[in-house]
């Protein structure tokens, strides 16, 4: 199942770097971050009260409670830039330099988790990061 929603993930992401490209012709990068923010804070919110998961609030940890809203800031900080990106920038360049985050992600993992980085892992690292070099350059 986690298979089914990874791909769905993709496939939503890149239908969000194509609206985003159409979406943002003639309007202010931060602006637009602003509306689609608040667009995924309602989708979200919406989502805690149809399953009713927001009897959780309470059950947070401090803990919790910092690293979500420092994965917030740089979910922001992210979006701040990706979309000012994509305004000034192709969509077929800008795409695969923010995909690079994947090769970032395995190596924080790494240092930052503990989890394993293995021949296959640092075989798809260099791939993902010649693929990006090839497709900018």
């Amino acid at each position: 199942m986690w298979l089914l929603f990874a791909l769905l993930s993709a496939v939503f992401a890149a239908l969000t770097s194509i609206l985003a490209k159409v979406g943002i012709d003639g309007v202010n990068s931060n602006l637009a971050t602003a509306i689609r923010t608040v667009v995924v804070v309602i989708m979200a919110w919406g989502m805690v009260f149809l399953t009713h998961a927001q009897g959780g609030l309470a059950t947070i940890s401090r803990k919790s409670w910092i690293f979500l809203i420092l994965s917030g800031l740089a979910t922001g900080a992210s979006w701040l830039c990706y979309y000012y990106a994509l305004q000034i920038g192709d969509a077929s360049k800008v795409v695969p330099i923010d995909k690079l985050s994947v090769v970032i992600t395995l190596i924080l993992a790494f240092l930052f988790l503990h989890e394993e980085f293995t021949a296959k892992s640092l075989i798809g690292c260099v791939l993902i990061g010649a693929g990006t070099l090839l497709m900018v350059v």
